[in-house]
C-alpha cells in the first residue's frame, strides 16, 4: 500500500517546488520593475545632493564582474543569489539610513525593502560555497576592520539591478 503513494508525494513536492519558483519569478519581477533606469536615476541621483555618497563596506559593492568571477571558480547559482540578496538588504538599509521619512526616495527605498523581504523565504547558502557564507557574514556582521568605500546610491542600485539580471535571466523568462 505504501508503495502506491511514492509516486503521488513525488507529484506533490514537484508541484510544491514549482509553485515556489513561480512566486519567486513574480517577486524578482516586481523587483525589476521597481528598478527601472528611470526610477533608479529620479530617486537615488536627482533626489539626492550632487555627488552625494554612502559609506558601504568593500564587499557590498557586488558587481557583475564578481558574479562572473565567482561562476568561473564554480560557485553556485542558490549561493550567488544568496550573496546578492544579503549584499543588497544592507545596501538598502545603509540608503534608507540617510533618509528623512519625508525625504521622496524613502517609500520607494522602503518598497524596495518590502519586495527584499518576502524573497527572504527563497534564498539560503550552500554550505559547501564557504567563501560566499564567509562573505555574507562579514556584510551582516559590520566588521568595523573591513574597507570603506563612498558610493553614490544609483550605482548601488545599478549594480543590484544588473547582478539581478544576471542571477536571475535563466530561471525566470
Amino acid at each position: 500500500m505504501q508503495r502506491g503513494y511514492a509516486p503521488f508525494l513525488y507529484f506533490v513536492a514537484v508541484l510544491g517546488l514549482e509553485a515556489a519558483v513561480q512566486e519567486e519569478c513574480r517577486i524578482i519581477e516586481a523587483l525589476q520593475n521597481k528598478l527601472t533606469y528611470q526610477q533608479r536615476l529620479q530617486y537615488m541621483k536627482h533626489y539626492f545632493p550632487i555627488n552625494y555618497t554612502v559609506n558601504v563596506q568593500f564587499e557590498e559593492v557586488l558587481r557583475a564582474a564578481n558574479i562572473t568571477r565567482l561562476r568561473d571558480q564554480n560557485v553556485s547559482e542558490p549561493s550567488l543569489r544568496f550573496l546578492w540578496f544579503n549584499v543588497n538588504t544592507q545596501v538598502l538599509l545603509k540608503i534608507q539610513a540617510v533618509l528623512l521619512e519625508k525625504h521622496p526616495a524613502w517609500e520607494y527605498t522602503r518598497d524596495l525593502g518590502l519586495l527584499f523581504e518576502q524573497l527572504a523565504e527563497y534564498e539560503n547558502c550552500e554550505q559547501n560555497d564557504i567563501n560566499v557564507c564567509e562573505v555574507v557574514e562579514q556584510v551582516l556582521s559590520s566588521d568595523a576592520g573591513s574597507s570603506r568605500k563612498a558610493v553614490r546610491p544609483k550605482a548601488l542600485l545599478d549594480n543590484c539591478a544588473k547582478v539581478m539580471r544576471m542571477l536571475y535571466s535563466e530561471s525566470c523568462k
